[in-house]
């Protein structure tokens, strides 16, 4: 045989090989949405399961573990299945506040281990097309001054994830978040629906759902609560914190374990979300289920956890929402 056939004939062996070594060993691997089917639990198992299936030796299933926005399945990975290295659990944000919060008992951020992420989403100020707020630092301005002058709107009652949205700029603003003008809606739908119509004047949405009313020109975002200016098609809109105001809310999306997982389990997910990571096609999946690439596991992971917790530990207390 010829050199160059035996090369050939290698890089076709390589190429059949690499992936069983590149593969992460999981025995029946399953990503626990704690909710019903739909939702954003849901998709971000979905994530998972489409985006780390080169990288598993076993194609991933998807269950749902309802019950109190994830306060169910965050006691079961605390109490029956501490030790589970199959198991993945989805979370959110949301979660994390939650969590603060209390709204998952006893337990705090320490007591399991967390994975890895599938994306986010970010904060978003957005007004009509027509408000008479043309940038972010008009609005502030107003807070500062008055800010029962300027009607607040989100999908989510007071302490929720867009309501703190809201919380954290009127702080930046010097004033309290518990003089904010804020109206509850069912969800961002409905808050929208309000903002068209005229009954509040500023939505503190996410920015990964603005796509469509900003491209029929009915809104206008002033700012993204995000650390870097994303992409295209938010690349012409300024963050809050360019603005001058260190506001920043990120939308994470991820997993955790539970927190008596071994360190070889915990290893085997964390490798192979790092090798999706690397891919273009988990890039693809995200940009597909409407998510923004924010890629951390294992340690980086764990580190910005405790980051965020602190972070909505301090705005909770300051809001009056724990002590």
């Amino acid at each position: 045989m010829s050199f160059a056939r035996l090369g050939a004939a290698l890089c076709v062996a390589a190429s059949f090989a690499a992936p069983a070594f590149a593969q992460s060993e999981i025995n029946k691997p399953e990503c626990v949405a704690p909710a019903n089917p739909g939702g954003g639990f849901d998709l971000t198992c979905r994530i998972a399961q489409t985006g780390l299936t080169p990288h598993v030796s076993e194609p991933i299933q998807v269950t749902f573990l309802p019950g109190g926005i994830g306060a169910v399945a965050y006691n079961q990975f605390n109490t029956t299945r501490t030790d589970d290295g199959s198991a993945i659990v989805a979370f959110s944000t949301g979660s994390l506040l939650n969590i603060v919060t209390g709204k998952y008992g006893e337990f705090t951020e320490k007591d399991v281990r967390w994975v890895g992420t599938a994306g986010a989403d970010f904060g978003a100020v957005v007004v009509r097309a027509d408000s008479k707020y043309q940038d972010l630092k008009q609005l502030m301005d107003d807070f500062s001054a008055d800010p029962a002058s300027v009607v607040v709107g989100a999908g989510g009652s007071v302490g929720s994830q867009d309501w703190m949205k809201g919380a954290l700029l009127l702080r930046e603003a010097g004033a309290s978040p518990t003089d904010m003008r804020y109206v509850a809606f069912d969800g961002g739908g409905d808050a929208i629906a309000a903002l068209l119509g005229g009954s509040i004047e500023v939505y503190t949405g996410d920015v990964g759902e603005m796509v469509p009313h900003i491209e029929a020109g009915q809104m206008r975002i002033l700012a993204v609560m995000s650390p870097e200016r994303l992409d295209a098609p938010f690349a012409d809109i300024p963050t809050a914190i360019e603005e001058g105001y260190n506001v920043e809310w990120t939308i994470l999306r991820g997993f955790y374990m539970g927190g008596d997982v071994s360190d070889e389990d915990y290893q085997k997910w964390v490798d192979a979300f790092k090798a999706a990571y690397a891919t273009e096609e988990f890039a693809q999946v995200q940009k597909e289920k409407g998510l923004l690439p924010l890629n951390m596991a294992g340690d980086e992971l764990q580190a910005s956890i405790e980051e965020r917790v602190q972070r909505l530990r301090d705005i909770a207390t300051e809001a009056g929402l724990i002590n």
